[in-house]
C-alpha cells in the first residue's frame, strides 16, 4: 500500500473541509493506495457526533464523497465535481471505534462522467455506510487550467 501525497497541500488558500491537513475544523484525511482501491484511515471525535456516541451522517457522507473524490483523483489524474451520490447507512458507526476505514474504487466511466463506489467500515471491520457517486470530470487539461489539478503521487514516486 503507498501513500497519496496531497498535491494541494501547500497551495495559498486550501482549506478542504475533507483533506486539507491545515484545517482544525476539518477531518484531515489522508489517502492510500492499494490496487485498484483508495484506502482511508480515520480515527472518530466526538466533535463529529450526531446522536451520543454515533458519528453524524452527513460526516460520513463527507468522507466517502471526499474518497471517491480522491479515486478519480489518482487513477484518472484529473478532477471533477460530484453531480450525484446515493448513500445508504446499514448500521451506526460510532465515535467511540479507534479506527475507521474507508475504501473507494471506480466502478464505470462514461466520457466525462465517472461513478465511484465507496464503503466505510468500523473498527470490526463491518460495512457500515456505502455510497455510489456520481461525478461530471474535467479533461486533465481543463482541470490544469482552472488550478483545480496538480499530479498526484504516491511518496515513492515523488
Amino acid at each position: 500500500m503507498k501513500k497519496l501525497v496531497n498535491p494541494w497541500k501547500d497551495v495559498e488558500g486550501y482549506f478542504c473541509f475533507g483533506c486539507a491537513p491545515q484545517n482544525p475544523s476539518g477531518l484531515q484525511m489522508e489517502f492510500y493506495e492499494d490496487g485498484d482501491e483508495i484506502v482511508s484511515y480515520w480515527k472518530p471525535e466526538r466533535r463529529y457526533q450526531g446522536w451520543l456516541n454515533t458519528l453524524h451522517g452527513g460526516i460520513q457522507a463527507v468522507m466517502l464523497d471526499e474518497i471517491s473524490a480522491w479515486a478519480i483523483i489518482r487513477k484518472l489524474q484529473t478532477t471533477g465535481v460530484t453531480s450525484k451520490m446515493e448513500t445508504r447507512y446499514l448500521k451506526p458507526v460510532h465515535t467511540t471505534d479507534k479506527q475507521l476505514t474507508l475504501r473507494a474504487s471506480i466502478r464505470e466511466q462514461r466520457r466525462n462522467i465517472v461513478i465511484v463506489d465507496a464503503t466505510l467500515y468500523n473498527e470490526a471491520g463491518e460495512e457500515c455506510t456505502k455510497a455510489v457517486c456520481t461525478y461530471f470530470t474535467f479533461s486533465p487539461e481543463k482541470a490544469q487550467q482552472e488550478m483545480f489539478f496538480y499530479h498526484c503521487k504516491s511518496e515513492d514516486e515523488e
